[in-house]
């Protein structure tokens, strides 16, 4: 008895009865934290497949990075010599008709951005090279692996 009267909620007399009751006005932020993290993990394990399509192992260099242009177009070179646009594999000899329809020569400066096989032979990425510059794309970016040693 001395409890119900002391607590204040026992009895007749007491402010707080069953229909009086205050919402409770916290948030749980519990279920929020856990969904944030588990899209974090999405996002941390599905950015490295979007920048490229095409397996590639690229060769190491120990130049400084590029900053990241929103114009530039993908050009990859597969162990194989396979030319893909993009993640789009591109003919036997319809590669100067895919560089025509790149749009290089306008009046938007597009850049390439050149991703070889180290296994490639130099003449046919410098090949490849001379189509784009032939197609007027001149800003041509090859990209190589980052190592902190020349090789």
């Amino acid at each position: 008895m001395a409890m119900g009267i002391a607590s204040g909620g026992g009895g007749r007399g007491g402010r707080r009865g069953r229909r009086g009751r205050t919402p409770m006005a916290e948030i749980n932020v519990t279920p929020l934290v856990d969904v944030m993290l588990v899209l974090l993990i999405i996002f941390m394990v599905t950015a490295p497949l979007l920048t490229a399509g095409v397996p590639i192992e690229l060769p190491d260099s120990s130049a400084n990075a590029l900053g990241e242009e929103s114009e530039s177009i993908a050009v990859s070179m597969d162990a194989a010599g396979q030319i893909y646009v993009g993640e789009q594999a591109i003919a036997p000899g319809g590669f100067a008709n895919a560089v025509a329809g790149m749009g290089c020569g306008g009046d938007v400066a597009r850049s390439i951005e050149l991703r070889a096989d180290r296994a490639l032979d130099y003449g046919r990425v410098m090949a490849v090279m001379g189509e784009l510059n032939r197609g007027g794309c001149n800003a041509i970016a090859l990209v190589t692996n980052s190592s902190v040693t020349a090789p």
